[in-house]
C-alpha cells in the first residue's frame, strides 16, 4: 500500500443549510482524505503519489454509505467517483475544488450524481498518521 504524505487530511464536511435543510444537516456529507498544503488547497503532485488512499464516504440520513476515492478528470476538475457506480457519468463534481480552501467554516459546492449542486460547510480538518 501507498504510504501517506505527510500532507494527507481527513476532511468532513457537511450539508449547508438550503430550502430543505433551513439549519443545514450534521446527517448528509461526507468525509474524504486528501493532500493539503497550509492554505488547506489539493496538492496534486502528493495526489499522484497517494491517489489510491484518497478515499471518499458518502453519508446520507436513510441511504447506505457511498465508499469512492477522488480522482481528477479532464481540464483539471476534480470528481467522487463512487465504486458502486463504476461509470464516470456518475461522479460527483466538486465546484472549483482546485481552488477552494478546505478550511474549517469555509464553504464548497458539489454538484452530486443526482445532478443537484449542494452547499456543505468545512467541519474539520484533521491530520492523518
Amino acid at each position: 500500500m501507498t504510504p501517506l504524505p505527510p500532507t494527507m487530511r481527513r476532511v468532513r464536511l457537511e450539508l449547508a443549510r438550503d430550502h430543505d435543510f433551513p439549519d443545514g444537516s450534521r446527517a448528509h456529507g461526507y468525509d474524504f482524505m486528501a493532500p493539503l498544503d497550509d492554505n488547506g488547497n489539493i496538492i496534486d503532485a502528493d495526489w499522484c503519489k497517494a491517489k489510491d488512499r484518497c478515499r471518499v464516504k458518502r453519508f446520507w440520513a436513510g441511504e447506505e454509505d457511498e465508499i469512492g476515492h477522488i480522482v481528477k478528470k479532464r481540464g483539471g476538475k476534480w470528481a467522487f467517483h463512487y465504486d458502486i457506480h463504476g461509470d464516470a457519468e456518475n461522479d460527483e463534481a466538486g465546484y472549483r475544488f482546485g481552488e477552494h480552501a478546505f478550511k474549517p467554516g469555509e464553504y464548497v459546492s458539489i454538484q452530486e450524481h443526482d445532478g443537484v449542486l449542494r452547499t456543505f460547510k468545512v467541519m474539520s480538518v484533521i491530520e492523518v498518521d
